[in-house]
């Protein structure tokens, strides 16, 4: 299909050629005589100007413009008439032929342009829409990254703040460990010094047991027999000096009643306290023979000598010294 612009020059010249048909048939009717076929050449100036005045337009369908009559010149024959007539239908069919043509192509053209112009006014719209979607895509896209970004921003926070937690709880835990271990050994050393103690005091109990029991001066049989007379003698004259103190004060008594003194002076009294101390003597001599027959049986049995506080043995020479005697100097310093 030839462009719009080539159509457009070539259709001035077959508008021309149709006119030149015209002009040239509108005097074979009404010529009766034949003329030369040089007399032809008349008609063709007024033509040249019609061609030459409708050749300017190049664009649109061509304007049909009525010819200029022309003089009658020649007559033509009916053979010429018919010819010419036939020239002119060919031409007028070649004309609406070529009109039809240019109007198909010119709708063609015109529905060329409006769907370029429609497809031109889809493509703007499918791009502004594009462009609108990709804006609103790309809005969407910088709200999530915005929402993601404060959301890990968040998480950041949050897992931080989950870590402190949990540092400050393992913090306090591994503290509290350290205090339950701490109390575990000090319970421990408790447990251990406790058992020491116990032990010690078992130790204590059993050297206190064995002491209680023992009997220091036992493998010397000789040292203890020494002590038994001793002890012997010492009751027998302890008994003796009992014996003198109870006469003494009865005696006294009987001469109180007896003999009658003189209150004034206080001789009665006197008497009184002198034979109550007489008294109280033979009672500290009593005791002291029941402490010599206690000692006794303890030599029998091998445990004199042992003191009765500490359970040690008592030294000889306080034991030759005093008699008897059941507690060591120091014990009976503290006494």
């Amino acid at each position: 299909m030839p462009s719009p612009a080539k159509t457009t020059k070539k259709a001035p010249a077959k508008r021309a050629a149709v006119k030149k048909s015209v002009v040239t048939k509108a005097p074979a009717k009404k010529s009766a005589p034949k003329r030369p076929v040089a007399t032809k050449s008349a008609p063709k100036k007024p033509v040249k100007k019609v061609l030459a005045k409708k050749a300017a337009p190049k664009k649109g369908p061509a304007k049909k413009v009525p010819a200029k009559p022309v003089k009658k010149v020649a007559t033509f024959s009916a053979a010429q008439r018919a010819a010419a007539a036939k020239k002119i239908a060919v031409a007028k069919a070649k004309a609406a032929a070529v009109a039809k043509l240019h109007k198909e192509r010119d709708a063609k053209l015109k529905a060329a342009a409006k769907a370029k112009a429609a497809a031109a006014k889809a493509k703007a719209v499918a791009a502004a829409k594009a462009k609108k979607e990709r804006d609103a895509k790309a809005k969407v896209a910088a709200k999530e990254r915005e929402v993601q970004r404060k959301a890990r921003e968040k998480a950041a926070a949050e897992a931080k703040k989950q870590r402190e937690i949990d540092a400050k709880r393992k913090a306090i835990e591994a503290e509290k460990q350290r205090k339950i271990r701490e109390i575990e050994r000090r319970n421990h050393e408790e447990l251990k010094r406790q058992e020491r103690r116990e032990a010690e005091e078992r130790k204590r109990l059993e050297a206190l047991e064995r002491k209680m029991h023992s009997k220091p001066y036992a493998d010397e049989p000789e040292f203890l027999e020494e002590l038994r007379l001793l002890l012997l003698e010492t009751r027998s004259a302890t008994n003796d000096d009992i014996v003198i103190m109870e006469s003494e004060a009865d005696e006294m008594l009987v001469d109180r009643e007896r003999l009658e003194y003189d209150d004034e002076d206080g001789s009665s009294v006197a008497s009184d306290i002198q034979r109550d101390q007489k008294k109280d003597l033979a009672s500290l001599l009593r005791l002291k023979v029941d402490e010599i027959d206690v000692a006794l049986a303890r030599i029998a049995d091998g445990s004199y000598g042992r003191c009765d506080e500490c359970y040690e043995a008592i030294s000889k020479p306080r034991l030759l010294a005093q008699l008897p005697v059941f507690m060591c100097v120091s014990c009976r310093a503290s006494v």
